[in-house]
């Protein structure tokens, strides 16, 4: 029986406002780049994504270099721009990426609109939520402020764990504050080799959220689309 929830943060419960999308459209504009649809930015990004956390996991970015580091980030902006159908020389690829460092500047965090409901809805059910995030900084202030404080009970961040998901301390961490065993938890994240293989790793049952179907492949887990799906899998 499942009587605790985790949960990812970026693409689980919240996302970036403005999209990151826009700020990427809005710096190639200004950079003389032919306008690219939204839609093709927002795929680029999403694979960008994927191909990066996965990269992650074999050992964490900001663990190395800076070179190495570098090299990680123009290969992510390369990839979003590839999968956009945009090719652009090295040079103007650094200019992207020194512009949207500066536009990222002004990005907050938003919850996705189904999160709110759901939430009221499993602390109705007396279950125990948490959140399991790779994000470094203070993530506090970030919780009350978009009014998700009231139905977290408790947030595991890598820092705190001294590891990154997939690896099992950041979800031993979760299931000790929790209070409870691995069959009885469930974590939902939104990056296959992170969330569901790192959950699986330890005995927690994962639930993949797909919002963009990056993952048709899936069928080793319960895949929703929606948070709205999540009460349904958690008998």
């Amino acid at each position: 029986m499942i009587k605790a929830v985790f949960f990812d943060w970026f693409n689980t419960l919240a996302h970036y406002d403005p999209p990151r999308e826009e700020l990427q459209s809005q710096a190639l504009r200004e950079l003389g780049i032919i306008n690219v649809s939204l839609e093709k930015i927002r795929r680029g990004l999403l694979v960008a994504d994927r191909d990066y956390f996965e990269e992650n996991t074999l050992s964490p970015v900001r663990e190395r270099s800076p070179e190495e580091q570098a090299k990680v980030y123009i290969r992510y902006q390369n990839t979003v721009l590839t999968e956009a159908g945009v090719n652009v020389p090295e040079e103007l690829l650094l200019k992207t990426m020194s512009r949207l460092q500066e536009r990222y500047r002004e990005m907050t965090f938003v919850l996705v609109d189904d999160v709110l409901s759901t939430l009221k809805t499993l602390k109705k059910q007396k279950l125990t939520l948490g959140l399991l995030t790779n994000m470094q900084t203070e993530i506090g202030p970030i919780r009350e402020n978009l009014g998700v404080e009231p139905y977290l009970d408790f947030t595991v961040t890598s820092a705190e764990a001294g590891a990154d998901k997939p690896q099992s301390p950041i979800f031993r961490l979760a299931l000790e504050r929790a209070g409870v065993e691995p069959p009885e938890a469930a974590h939902v994240g939104d990056q296959y080799k992170l969330d569901v293989i790192g959950a699986r790793g330890v005995g927690i049952t994962p639930i993949l959220i797909d919002r963009s179907n990056s993952y048709p492949e899936v069928n080793d887990c319960p895949r929703i689309h929606s948070l709205t799906e999540l009460t349904g899998h958690l008998q």
